[in-house]
């Protein structure tokens, strides 16, 4: 069985229209046949993601650094739960036990955990699938920047290939699905001259 890490929020002061299609997300990835490697929260995305992938009878491994797995945390229906000693470690493991990603609105832990993925696909590091999760229009303004970081040069234009942005959860899981890896030439620009 494949499995899919997906970032999220761990906020639950989020609208509805998140939540639903966090669960949704889970949901679907379960009835395609994934299991879902998440940062085992309880609450927010992370949750509502998991408790998705549950209600289709899906399998859910989660993830958490030990200075997290106390109280109300973690999500105690987690099939496995593995614990880290730091947050780098949390990572590193998201990554080797997951065959894609998926990248539902959260914050800046979200934020980073997007940007460390994609760059280690640009360093060539994998060759996995990278999904923005688009709910409600929430990555408008990261795409607009990832355009500008290319039109000013900072990236090369295939920058914007190593990933794809989505609306619905159910694009996400088709991309994943259909997805085929792209060979790309590498990152850095020839140094130029602009005197």
């Amino acid at each position: 069985m494949k499995n899919i890490c997906v970032y999220g929020s761990s906020s639950a002061a989020l609208d509805k229209i998140y939540f639903d299609a966090a669960t949704s997300l889970g949901a679907l990835l379960a009835q395609a046949g994934y299991g879902l490697v998440f940062g085992a929260g309880n609450m927010g995305l992370m949750g509502a993601a998991a408790r998705g992938v549950h209600s289709k009878g899906g399998y859910v491994t989660g993830v958490i650094p030990e200075f997290m797995n106390v109280d109300d945390i973690p999500y105690k229906k987690c099939d496995e739960l593995i614990v880290t000693q730091t947050m780098r470690e949390r990572k590193q493991i998201m990554e080797e036990k997951s065959d894609g990603f998926i990248a539902a609105p959260g914050g800046i832990g979200t934020f980073e955990e997007f940007f460390e993925i994609l760059t280690l696909k640009q360093l060539k590091q994998h060759k996995k699938p990278v999904v923005l999760l688009n709910t409600n229009n929430y990555y408008n303004n990261i795409q607009d920047m990832m355009e500008l970081c290319v039109s000013e040069q900072f990236a090369k234009e295939q920058t914007l290939e190593l990933y794809t942005m989505v609306d619905t959860p159910e694009q996400a899981v088709e991309y994943i699905s259909n997805y085929k890896h792209k060979d790309f030439a590498l990152k850095w620009f020839t140094a130029t001259s602009k005197e």
